[in-house]
């Protein structure tokens, strides 16, 4: 039988139409000159990119649900939906929506949809509604929670309670919180630093409700310096048919433009700064995910000696991000 659970971003649209409100107020009054702020056609670009995917993701789940539904049946386990399973129904989700998130950073065919998200300059909670139009690249990651026998409606619950909470997180208006929640919870300080374009902060803390898992799998990083919000490169647009498909029409230059298949299938499924490496005597191309300015996770790595020996070969030159 179908779980009855209640639709959780359905209920919860006065309140991000109140907070909203009460940000953009906020900066009438307050004004910060440091913080980004709201910027009219940003917010509007936002708000129709969030309008936008309501109306794709229902298309969407209709062969998703199908997948899901044909899964759960085929599986012989099953989750009772009672209070304390589904306390364990959102942990288990948060787990996989942070390899979903972490996926859609380093893999480019995935970015594609994702970009979408850190389009924006500016970071209040209007760009927490700055969503892809593109989300089919998503559901093969809970395939394991339908397999556990998980119900379909259930996971759409956790999904709808993970993005609610991440509302709240797109905003300047909140500094740290109490260092115990700072150290559990995903919090508007960790997820500025998701949204930032600075070198340090690229490709950091993808946690949906909690932060734990970026601090168990080594993608954590604190607030330090403040954040410069958007993309390396950003898109000069606010077109929201470009906005959504701008890094799918660059994957294609790139493709049409590549000299081999093995390229071709890294400009499609390697990080989105992947270059191949210039062949002897040719100039080196850059990839128009660099022109686009997409950005590819940075490994941290020791400061380079001070002098290179003339013997030495000189090192190949890291992608402009």
């Amino acid at each position: 039988m179908e779980p009855n659970l209640p639709d959780v971003v359905l209920w919860s649209i006065p309140a991000f139409v109140l907070l909203t409100v009460i940000e953009m107020v906020s900066y009438r009054f307050h004004p910060d000159e440091d913080a980004a702020g709201y910027d009219t056609r940003d917010a509007a670009t936002s708000v129709t990119m969030g309008l936008g995917s309501l109306g794709f993701d229902l298309l969407w789940k209709i062969p998703i649900l199908a997948i899901y539904m044909g899964v759960y049946e085929l599986t012989p386990l099953r989750v009772p939906v009672v209070w304390w399973t589904v306390l364990l129904m959102l942990l288990a989700q948060d787990f996989f929506y942070y390899w979903s998130h972490r996926g859609h950073h380093v893999i480019r065919i995935l970015w594609a949809c994702h970009v979408v998200h850190h389009s924006s300059r500016k970071f209040n909670l209007t760009t927490a509604l700055r969503q892809p139009w593109t989300s089919a690249t998503v559901w093969p990651f809970y395939l394991p929670l339908i397999a556990c026998g998980v119900h379909p409606a259930a996971l759409a619950f956790c999904q709808s309670a993970n993005l609610v909470y991440q509302f709240w997180v797109h905003t300047e208006r909140v500094g740290k919180l109490p260092r115990p929640f700072e150290y559990v919870l995903n919090t508007p300080s960790h997820h500025r630093v998701h949204h930032a374009s600075q070198g340090s902060y690229l490709d950091r803390n993808y946690g949906g409700i909690l932060i734990i898992w970026d601090r168990m799998f080594g993608s954590f990083a604190a607030e330090t310096e403040r954040p410069v919000y958007g993309l390396t490169k950003n898109i000069s647009t606010h077109n929201p048919l470009r906005v959504a498909t701008h890094e799918y029409a660059a994957i294609a230059r790139d493709v049409r433009a590549a000299g081999s298949w093995s390229e071709r299938a890294g400009r499609v499924f390697r990080g989105p700064g992947w270059q191949p490496a210039p062949r002897a005597g040719a100039e080196a191309v850059v990839p128009e995910a660099v022109r686009a300015g997409v950005p590819e996770p940075v490994p941290v790595r020791a400061e380079a000696p001070a002098a290179v020996p003339a013997a030495a070969p000189a090192p190949a030159p890291e992608p402009t991000r």
